[in-house]
């Protein structure tokens, strides 16, 4: 074999061994870009600032215990299903809620329970998304007996369905500024322990024919005409035919 052929088979193979060498780097270099990405997507939540927090001043409100208001002997429930993320449940926390709590609630006319039901994420309740996590926190907080600030709380924060301000680390900052036990809270929130609780609230509002939030009832009748927001003077008519002269 002449000098000639076999420099171009040297050559050749060189060639290809260069290649070679460099589809493997770029296989590496792909491989780490892929693994940087999952690391950042990973602790990239657990870094990044919460932002600022909306803090609230704790209302005193008639006889709480746990998600509901009131005596629980009055003559009339009213039961109010929500979905924290769901801006006519927060404009009906701002401005109805009050006139129902002051005129029917401490009054003794009526007692007053909220009812968790998410189901703006989608995907059944337990998803992770912010209506769930939200419910999940405001259950963490009851187990404290804070149920009723963290709902003040994160309805003070809310600024839109799916828009990160419901996210986890920002669930957990609430919690904190309403000074809760945070180890407890953590171990609460982490471990979804009142999923069964939520799942229960959500499955009962169903049954009665909810499809929507803000839903209330008066000893379980709905109150208000479909699709719209049961207005104060409403509840107010519900709960008078049923405690009337109190």
């Amino acid at each position: 074999m002449s000098p000639e052929k076999v420099s171009k088979r040297q050559e050749r193979r060189a060639r290809q061994q260069r290649q070679q060498q460099r589809q493997r780097l770029m296989l590496i270099g792909g491989i780490v870009v892929v693994a940087a990405l999952v690391v950042f997507a990973l602790v990239y939540p657990n870094v990044k600032s919460v932002g600022e927090i909306i803090t609230v001043t704790p209302a005193t409100l008639p006889n709480p215990d746990g998600s509901s208001l009131g005596d629980t002997s009055a003559p009339a429930t009213i039961d109010i299903f929500e979905d924290f993320q769901c801006p006519a449940c927060r404009s009906f926390t701002e401005s109805i809620e009050p006139l129902v709590i002051k005129n029917l609630v401490a009054t003794g006319k009526a007692r007053y329970v909220f009812h968790n039901y998410p189901f703006i994420d989608g995907n059944g309740v337990g998803n992770g998304g912010e209506s769930d996590q939200a419910a999940n926190a405001a259950m963490c907080a009851n187990e404290q007996g804070k149920f009723w600030d963290m709902h003040a709380i994160i309805y003070a924060n809310w600024n839109g369905e799916n828009q990160g301000n419901l996210n986890d680390r920002r669930l957990q900052a609430m919690a904190e500024s309403i000074g809760l036990d945070m180890n407890a809270f953590n171990d609460c929130f982490n471990a979804n322990k009142y999923k069964s609780e939520i799942q229960a609230d959500f499955d009962r509002g169903s049954k009665m024919g909810v499809n929507g939030t803000p839903t209330v009832f008066v000893n379980g009748s709905q109150v208000g005409q479909p699709g719209k927001i049961a207005t104060y003077d409403e509840i107010a008519q519900a709960v008078n035919a049923v405690a009337p002269g109190q």
